[in-house]
């Protein structure tokens, strides 16, 4: 392997290759332009359409079978296996059309915990994509890059994929050959694969450094104290830890070793569908030079975006660094999480807005990952649909459940902090019957717990779940923290709660061999 790769760099310094190397956004941002790959937003950033795939395709990511590999990976449906033998034969070809093509380069780095950082090089065949990795992951400091980085990333949307010589499903693949440190994505214009292919590797690294690594963002307060907000594409974990009362370590990977909480990336890849300046300002204002908005329809005489349209896609992403956020923390480090919110957008309505839970229910809905899949998010997803995704992101988790959710526990152990379930789902009905949680609802509830102000003192059970529910928060209705008085119709609420109780149950039996104590602390299905 180490072959292939030492071609990969002597292609690269073939005369007819065109090498353009760490460049700087506003060169980069040149690129695009000159290279028809996107337009000039009003605000100055970056515009494009990802094509047919406007999702993460998950069926289509692959995970080499090393010897080294295979024992440790949880393979399955979600981490698939691919021969080294199609993998080097795939790679080998992608090796050959980096030839007839001018290709980017960037050196960044995955964590920003002295010491810890994984240096990865992204080279891409479009500049928007190196654009992206160069913003979205911090780049390498000059002392840093050239050197021979940890991982290699190629992301080449043209290259051809055959599924019947590549070993693949389709003609598109995300493949990750962890013992040969590369990795190469084929066939899709869509950056995030990008984004989810590093931290993927940061999930099967950081984990055996005893380093646990999480899909949530992470804000710190004026006292020093670190909340975290994990959860699931639509949840809102970037609107949320977009606070103007608190410092942003990070909007969506993050890492929890001895020494604190630390940032995986350099910056946002927010949902901006609905996208609005009055609702979430910060964001609004990070849509600026060097930034991307991914596939959102554009006034092409104004050149100012329109967010609501969603003919292209419900996905619209903005991508930006996190010097676009006016409170940054500064090194994008916090201490150990003293507050915890396990964030779902329940499209059943069961679900109360917010739950104080205990250290096991923690990991039972941690473990459970539960929300609805939006519109959009994946392909083939045109509605909500219940989806367990085990940790908060199982299409990101090489090793199994059992190992995260071990380091997770250790930490629960030993800094007792407080953990809160909050729905940003629906509320009064499902989807389709009743209405979304309103965001200054949820900020209401977020804000009060960060405050203290939620206490098991002030909450009663709810009977399906189990769940502490608070009887009163400041400034949110009482009638709106209890789904039974929510919904008009008591049997239809007390149908949907069973079911969804159900679904919870069946779910969390695959779970039980290796974490039997947790499972008392789920729902009751009687």
């Amino acid at each position: 392997m180490h072959s292939l790769l030492e071609r990969i760099e002597k292609l690269l310094q073939r005369n007819e290759v065109t090498r353009r190397t760490n460049l700087s956004a506003a060169e980069l941002t040149q690129f695009v332009i000159e290279g028809h790959e996107g337009k000039l937003s009003h605000t100055g950033a970056i515009v494009v359409k990802t094509g047919l795939y406007t999702g993460r395709s998950p069926k289509d990511k692959f995970i080499v079978d090393s010897e080294s590999t295979h024992e440790c990976v949880d393979w399955g449906s979600v981490n698939h296996p691919l021969s080294q033998v199609h993998f080097d034969y795939t790679l080998s070809r992608a090796c050959d059309f980096l030839t007839t093509r001018p290709v980017y380069i960037v050196d960044v780095m995955a964590g920003v915990f002295p010491g810890r950082s994984l240096k990865i090089r992204a080279i891409t065949e479009f500049a928007w994509h190196a654009l992206f990795a160069r913003q979205l992951f911090a780049p390498l400091p000059e002392s840093l890059a050239l050197q021979e980085p940890d991982f290699t990333i190629i992301s080449l949307p043209s290259f051809k994929i055959d599924p019947n010589t590549d070993g693949v499903r389709s003609d598109v693949s995300i493949s990750l050959d962890f013992a040969g440190r590369v990795g190469l994505i084929a066939g899709t214009e869509y950056a995030g694969e990008i984004k989810k292919s590093i931290f993927t590797v940061a999930n099967y690294v950081f984990p055996l450094r005893d380093i646990f690594t999480m899909h949530c963002s992470a804000t710190i307060g004026s006292e020093g104290d670190t909340a975290l907000y994990f959860g699931l594409s639509g949840t809102g974990k970037t609107t949320l830890s977009a606070d103007p009362k608190r410092l942003l370590i990070g909007d969506d990977e993050h890492a929890w070793s001895d020494d604190g909480v630390f940032n995986v990336e350099g910056g946002c890849y927010a949902k901006c569908v609905g996208l609005d300046e009055t609702q979430e300002p910060d964001i609004f204002g990070a849509i600026k030079f060097g930034a991307i908005l991914e596939n959102v329809v554009l006034d092409e005489s104004s050149r100012i975006p329109d967010y609501d349209d969603v003919a292209l896609t419900e996905n619209t992403r903005a991508a930006y660094p996190l010097s676009h956020i006016p409170g940054l923390a500064a090194d994008r480090r916090g201490g150990h999480a003293s507050t915890i919110f396990l964030l779902t957008a329940d499209a059943t309505g069961v679900l109360p807005p917010v739950s104080l839970l205990s250290h096991d229910q923690a990991m039972y809905y941690f473990l459970s990952g539960y929300t609805s899949k939006l519109a959009g998010t994946e392909r083939g997803v045109v509605a909500p649909e219940p989806n367990f995704s085990a940790c908060f992101g199982a299409p990101f988790w090489p090793l199994p459940p059992a190992y995260y959710a071990n380091l997770f526990e250790r930490r629960l152990a030993v800094h007792n902090p407080k953990c809160y379930l909050i729905n940003t789902g629906w509320t009064g009905g499902g989807y389709g019957a009743g209405t979304r949680v309103p965001l200054a609802v949820t900020r209401a509830i977020v804000h009060a717990a960060l405050e203290g102000r939620i206490t098991h003192e002030n909450c009663v059970n709810e009977p399906f779940f189990g769940l502490s529910i608070p009887q009163s928060v400041p400034g949110v209705p009482t009638e709106a923290l209890t789904p039974s008085i929510a919904w008009k119709d008591d049997a239809l609420y007390e149908a949907a709660a069973r079911n969804l109780a159900r679904q919870f149950v069946a779910n969390f039996a695959k779970f039980e061999k290796t974490i039997t104590a947790i499972s008392k602390a789920g729902p009751r299905v009687g």
